[in-house]
């Protein structure tokens, strides 16, 4: 047995050798290298760790039954092997479709093309912005439960199919009648896409994440398992507590004021500052010498 694994590593050995390095294969090995990087951050933070690591496992295993020479498992693994990489692709569908999306979120060749002359004014206007915090804060003080999904690069269109349109203009007292205690439209998840209200009632996936407080209910498993396989930021107000959460990119912030959920906003507004006209600046400093003639 020691021979044969000796013989095993030894011809892999011999099959090995070192090729010439250039530059090209530098840079090569370095892109490859952030890639990797980037793909083990990503599934980090998705069930695709907890496959990876199942992977590895049956990896090591066929490896043994290699050394071994276990032909019967070495053929089982061999002859499902085709099978179960398409029960992969199957069961981290969602997740693969949200690394595709995330490569496309920038619009980094479009940026390159316009040169970037795009104009942005934001997903959402400020208004809308402070039209939300009013009615978190006010449902919280109320302890009201709400789940609110504001939309920012990956469509909800088949989410907003489970629940009721609503197509309204986005206002506090809008999303506080929503959510009131027993009318029919305050169980479920709220979808916002830009200034309007898209639908109400809708069912969101629930996260499986088991770093998650055992205290959470229902209402924030569902936030935090549509931030895992959408890039959209969701609010949550606890019924219990009032308390103001957020979930973003599979992460739970909780117990957030006024001035944290307005950077969450405003992190997913993406609304580019305007630089001030050559007028404006002229303006500006005309006015700048009045004050100090007047001073004088």
């Amino acid at each position: 047995m020691f021979q044969r694994i000796v013989d095993f590593v030894t011809s892999y050995m011999a099959a090995f050798r070192l090729p010439r390095v250039g530059i090209l294969d530098i840079l090569e090995m370095i892109i490859l290298a952030f890639l990797l990087y980037q793909a083990m951050k990503w599934m980090k933070n998705t069930r695709a760790w907890a496959v990876v690591k199942g992977l590895a496992v049956i990896l090591v295993f066929m490896a043994v039954a290699e050394i071994l020479d276990m032909t019967t498992i070495i053929w089982i693994g061999k002859s499902l092997f085709t099978l179960g990489a398409v029960a992969i692709i199957v069961a981290l569908q969602p997740e693969i479709r949200r690394l595709i999306e995330d490569l496309g979120k920038n619009n980094f060749l479009m940026s390159i093309i316009l040169l970037g002359d795009k104009q942005n004014n934001g997903r959402f206007t400020d208004k809308t912005l402070n039209e939300i915090i009013s009615a978190c804060f006010e449902m919280g003080r109320a302890k009201t439960g709400a789940l609110i999904v504001i939309e920012a690069e990956s469509p909800l269109e088949e989410y907003e199919r489970t629940g009721i349109t609503v197509d309204g203009v986005v206002s506090s007292q809008l999303l506080v009648n929503i959510f009131e205690h027993n009318t029919p439209l305050h169980d479920g998840a709220v979808i916002i896409r830009g200034d309007r209200v898209q639908s109400a009632t809708c069912y969101l996936p629930l996260s499986d994440n088991r770093s998650l407080s055992k205290d959470l209910g229902t209402r924030h498993r569902a936030g935090v398992g549509i931030s895992e396989v959408t890039d959209a930021l969701v609010i949550i107000v606890s019924e219990e507590t009032g308390k103001v959460s957020v979930a973003q990119n599979g992460e739970l912030f909780r117990c957030l004021d006024v001035i944290d959920l307005r950077r969450k906003l405003e992190s997913v507004q993406d609304k580019k500052e305007e630089k001030p006209k050559k007028s404006d600046k002229k303006k500006k400093k005309e006015g700048k010498k009045d004050e100090a003639k007047a001073d004088a």
